[in-house]
């Protein structure tokens, strides 16, 4: 929201806003020129124009209720992303896991290239330390979140898929309902648009195939390191010779109609290769192929990740904290291999907060599974957010399950219990990766002491 929030005032528009609790991004809107309160009440949309909503803001919120008997529009983000991007070559990266990251990268690049694009991301970026900005150029890069259907609101010209797992089975209830809403995501595509998808992931193929069928004339993409899921589409991007030069990956990056280029990021992580090979084919098609590679190599070995993605919080005693946004089963699995790459002597320590009742429950088997590149795993109470309780759903059974399959794996009862433990237990070399879409980094700062 506050993405959305900087663009529309850097398009113009005045803007207020309200929140539960004050917060650095709030802080930093008032600084842009937005007028923010902390907490809600009818009279902070007196005199709006139209009243934007997040997700999760339930039917009956005061504000919404005041808005809607006051007469005023109120729109979800799907219903204002369209307004937002129009007039603007429109680079939307939607996918299960990856899409921040790839968002960041392509905003990176672009910006690198001297484009100076519009962007909203899910994550601040480095480079400019903010998450969205009203640029002049003329793409839009947006980060094309599938919850509550906001991608629909968009009509790409450029769409990148990073995969397609079952997630948010509290919007979703099976996952062929999340695989409907992608494929109604790439039917608005526009006609001379295309369709760009990671040739690694088996739902992001099958939504390449199901594309293909209905695409009327539109192209598709492929990239990653599979040269046979590459061979019945109309372009490709391979990664070849994928190897790690000092905790980071490095490869080869051979698409169609190019010349083969060497890629050196400064993020860990295969699937930050993958996410690399995203962004470079993505913005290679926004440019229609007039892309300098030496000048986008350069740039993206320079590209720090966005925020809240293997971010350093600090180090203690010779015991590094890294906070990562993962909170399904894909993402903990991605994060915990690049800690374990990047940081292969180290004992690696991880600390994950469930995040929502529903999907806990849902994808318990797949959790249980995701910590095989952790020594330790600690997990803390499940993080409602807009979720009541499930019987028999919570972090102690949760923990359990996980120790029947791994060696230490236990649960804490609370943040105090958790930093207590870790300054107990973990001794130098190692790394404390804070797994968590909710409130736990304050976990990672007060074992820092900060």
């Amino acid at each position: 929201m506050s993405a959305i929030a900087r663009v529309l005032l850097g398009q113009g528009y005045r803007v207020t806003g309200s929140d539960r609790i004050a917060s650095d991004l709030a802080a930093a809107l008032v600084a842009e020129g937005a007028a923010v309160v902390v907490g809600h009440d009818a009279v902070n949309v007196a005199g709006a124009q139209a009243v934007l909503v997040t997700s999760a803001a339930a039917a009956d919120h005061i504000e919404v209720q005041a808005a809607r008997e006051a007469g005023i529009p109120v729109y979800k983000r799907s219903e204002i992303v369209g307004d937002l991007t129009r007039g603007k070559k429109v680079i939307a990266i939607a996918g299960t896991a990856g899409k921040t990251t790839t968002t960041a990268m392509i905003a990176h690049l672009l910006i690198s290239l001297g484009r100076d694009p519009s962007y909203i991301v899910g994550g601040t970026l480095p480079m400019t330390g903010l998450n969205g900005r009203a640029g002049v150029g003329g793409e839009f890069v947006i980060e094309a979140d599938e919850y509550d259907h906001m991608f629909l609101g968009l009509s790409p010209d450029v769409a990148v898929v990073t995969n397609l797992v079952w997630d948010h089975p509290d919007f979703f209830p099976t996952p062929q309902d999340m695989e409907n809403s992608f494929v109604q995501f790439s039917e608005r595509i526009t006609p001379a648009g295309q369709l760009i998808v990671c040739g690694d992931d088996a739902g992001a193929l099958r939504l390449a195939r199901t594309f293909t069928e209905r695409r009327g004339g539109r192209r598709v993409g492929i990239y990653g390191g599979d040269p046979q899921a590459a061979g019945s589409f109309d372009s490709r991007a391979l990664i070849e010779d994928l190897r790690v030069i000092e905790g980071s990956p490095a490869f080869d990056y051979v698409p169609t109609g190019a010349a083969r280029m060497t890629i050196r990021l400064s993020v860990p992580g295969r699937h930050n290769a993958l996410n690399a090979a995203a962004a470079l084919t993505a913005v290679r098609t926004a440019l229609d192929d007039r892309l300098d590679m030496p000048r986008a190599a350069a740039a993206l070995a320079s590209f720090g990740g966005a925020g809240r993605r293997f971010e350093i919080m600090g180090e203690r005693d010779g015991v590094i904290v890294v906070d990562d946004y993962a909170h399904h089963p894909l993402k903990i699995r991605a994060a915990l291999e690049a800690a374990r790459s990047r940081y292969p002597r180290h004992a690696l320590w991880a600390v994950w907060q469930p995040h929502t009742f529903s999907r806990t429950q849902a994808l318990w088997d797949d959790f249980i599974d995701c910590f095989s590149d952790a020594d330790h795993v600690l997990v803390t109470p499940v993080y409602a957010a807009r979720e009541s309780p499930i019987s028999g759903i919570d972090g102690a059974g949760m923990a359990e399950a996980i120790a029947r399959r791994h060696p230490d794996a236990r649960h804490v009862v609370s943040f105090d219990q958790a930093s207590a433990l870790l300054l107990r237990e973990a001794r130098s070399p190692a790394v404390i990766m804070i797994l968590s879409a909710g409130d736990a980094p304050r976990i990672g700062w007060m074992f820092l002491g900060t």
